[in-house]
């Protein structure tokens, strides 16, 4: 049987004698600390949301039958090996064994948690991270392409709009404990229950012996992305890696499947999807269809999450994430013995660039995929070496794995905060994480010489200058907007799920310092609009915080006209989109801070228990419970909480 544990913020440390009874107890201690969670993400993973929310959910539920998420999950469950299967179905097991019937997100809607399949896990990871690739991208590439010309180029912002991530490690001998440290932070929307979940997991066997402490995913067993075995520690970003492609299909359809699924609706009847998969893959929109590696190999990377586990070194680490599959990463690994290494993990297909720049013909033999890349891009880093990925275009490598990345503004700002530096420690990096100087400040105000007076530069939430350059910031990405060059791209082609890709405000927010660089894109006068948008925001006085305020999502503000979240403070926070300290806005839009960091961390090689983390909320998800937001104030002041792993200092729950 599995015991677990608590320290001061409630984060679960679960203890068992053997692996399966460790995988039992997560399962039954997310449930429990999780309960809502997990069955909105499993109404998710299985296109079942609208049975709760009613139409306004159909959007997703068409999207992910169409997609076959669960299809492509049963598929990689079925082709699991015997020993990750049971794990998993231990995992599920628990999960059934702690689902809560006291929970206030089912109250407002009068429903119950429904039982978890073993399958349930893959499917909920695979939802989790299937927009997180290329396909709102490519589309709207396409879009621009079609109305602006080659000329789109200049809305390009590299980088993805709801993932993203820091991580960085140096070699012992730039320590002031002579080992290795790693810091990171990944950033996606910031969610409410949050999407990482704090977690120990310790297994006892004296055959199969292990202590892990990590973020895992709610409803997704072991801790495969950020973790810390002891021996070792890992931690990864995406590597904007490009492992899906849309095609432009011909009507009638090529089918090579057809069938219609069913969709409850909550006070409707039911409705009506037609699933279709065509030789190139499934239909998601009329007239076009997704390819996508994980359901071309029947594969989600479950493999690795076992071996991740059990990991004793660097190289136990970067063996086990040969079972990748996707979102295809950039891995950072360290280890006690002060080996450091990168590598990229996941499976990226071999096929012609143009697949790379948007939607292709479907009919064109040039677009089909001929194989995988092989190159896994390792390197290690020497004892005084550092290593950072804030995926940024890395190299000419990149150039195999990918076509749009970050801008290389937060790396650079990270390898920056480093150079040079030497007797490091974890507060050293803490304080790295909470850096919120804003690099694209000194490209922007050349359009208004002379404006925010001899502001630096950081975007801290008690900062005037930082409010109005935001004001100004925004109502420029207006004016811009409002262009009649523009205009086309304003009507939405595509399914309303996939506007935060499409949305031309958003996209010119994102770009503005390619434009401004251009200088008269389009043959707009940007110095004018600017002078413009200055004397419209002339009398704004406020700070920062006083309109970038943290706003984590509830599943009830996307569905529920007349529901109400469980409350959260709206707690100011410092940083933007491309700083350091990533707490994402959309100018032109909105302010708050609405995407981030869902997690930071510094994993110390030289004593775990001097390693910090911090997520946005805390470890339960029930608003009734302590520790449902008591890391806010924390995360949101750039501090970290510690790891605790003696057992003498936690709190067993009985």
């Amino acid at each position: 049987m599995a015991r677990t544990y608590r320290d001061a913020y409630g984060v679960p440390h679960v203890r068992a004698d053997s692996v399966l009874d460790l995988a039992r107890g997560q399962g039954e201690v997310t449930a429990h600390d999780r309960t809502w969670q997990l069955e909105w993400l499993r109404r998710r993973a299985t296109g079942t949301t609208a049975e709760a929310f009613g139409a306004t959910a159909l959007g997703w539920d068409r999207f992910a039958r169409r997609t076959l998420i669960a299809h492509t999950a049963r598929r990689a469950h079925a082709a699991l090996g015997d020993e990750t299967r049971a794990f998993v179905a231990a995992y599920v097991d628990g999960v059934n064994a702690g689902l809560r019937t006291d929970v206030p997100e089912f109250d407002e809607l009068g429903l119950e948690a429904q039982p978890w399949e073993e399958w349930t896990p893959l499917a909920v990871f695979l939802a989790q991270h299937l927009l997180f690739a290329n396909l709102g991208g490519k589309l709207w590439a396409q879009r621009a392409r079609d109305v602006l010309g080659d000329d789109a180029a200049l809305l390009s912002h590299e980088g993805p709009l709801v993932s993203g991530s820091n991580a960085w490690a140096v070699g012992g001998a730039r320590t002031s404990s002579g080992r290795p440290l790693i810091g990171g932070d990944p950033h996606r929307v910031i969610e409410a229950p949050g999407v990482y979940q704090q977690v120990r997991l310790a297994c006892e066997d004296p055959d199969d012996p292990f202590d892990v402490v990590g973020l895992a995913f709610p409803g997704v067993p072991g801790v495969p992305h950020f973790a810390h075995a002891g021996e070792v520690a890992w931690a990864i970003t995406n590597a904007c890696g490009d492992y899906q492609d849309v095609f432009a299909e011909p009507t009638p359809y090529d089918v090579v499947e057809r069938w219609v699924e069913s969709v409850p609706v909550r006070g409707a009847d039911p409705v009506e999807v037609e699933v279709v998969v065509t030789p190139r893959g499934q239909v998601f929109e009329d007239g076009l269809s997704l390819r996508a590696a994980s359901t071309v190999l029947g594969d989600l990377g479950f493999e690795a999450i076992l071996p991740l586990l059990r990991a004793r070194s660097v190289d136990d680490v970067d063996r086990a994430l040969d079972h990748w599959v996707e979102p295809v990463n950039n891995v950072v690994i360290a280890d006690r013995h002060g080996a450091v290494r990168y590598r990229l993990a996941g499976r990226v297909p071999v096929r012609a660039d143009g697949n790379r720049r948007g939607v292709v013909d479907a009919r064109d033999p040039a677009t089909g995929w001929t194989g995988w890349l092989d190159d896994t891009h390792r390197a290690d880093v020497p004892a005084d070496g550092q290593v950072v990925t804030a995926n940024e275009r890395r190299g000419p490598e990149s150039d195999q794995v990918g076509r749009v990345f970050a801008p290389p503004y937060r790396a650079q700002r990270i390898h920056a905060l480093l150079d040079g530096r030497s007797d490091l420690t974890g507060d050293d990096f803490a304080a790295i994480h909470d850096d919120s100087l804003l690099a694209t400040v000194a490209t922007l105000r050349t359009l208004v010489p002379g404006a925010f007076g001899d502001w630096d530069g950081r975007m801290e939430a008690g900062s005037r200058p930082a409010g109005a350059f935001a004001a100004w910031r925004s109502a420029l990405v207006r004016r811009i907007a409002a262009d009649p060059v523009f205009a086309p791209l304003h009507e939405l082609r595509h399914d309303p799920l996939l506007l935060p890709w499409l949305d031309v405000t958003a996209r010119i927010g994102l770009a503005l310092p390619t434009l401004v660089a251009h200088g008269t894109p389009y043959a707009i006068d940007l110095a004018a609009l600017a002078r413009d948008a200055l004397a419209e925001t002339a009398d704004v006085d406020v700070t920062w915080g006083a309109t970038h305020v943290v706003t984590p999502v509830h599943a009830f503000e996307i569905y529920g006209d007349d529901l109400v979240p469980p409350p959260v403070p709206a707690v100011p926070v410092s940083g933007d989109s491309d700083c350091v300290r990533c707490t994402g806005s959309l100018p032109g839009i909105s302010d708050d801070a609405y995407r981030g960091s869902v997690a930071r961390y510094v994993w110390d090689l030289a004593d775990r228990d001097a390693s910090a983390w911090v997520v946005p909320l805390g470890a339960s998800g029930d608003p009734r419970d302590p520790h449902h937001h008591d890391q806010l104030a924390l995360w949101a002041d750039g501090r970290l909480a510690p790891v605790v792993t003696d057992w003498a200092r936690l709190t067993e729950e009985r």
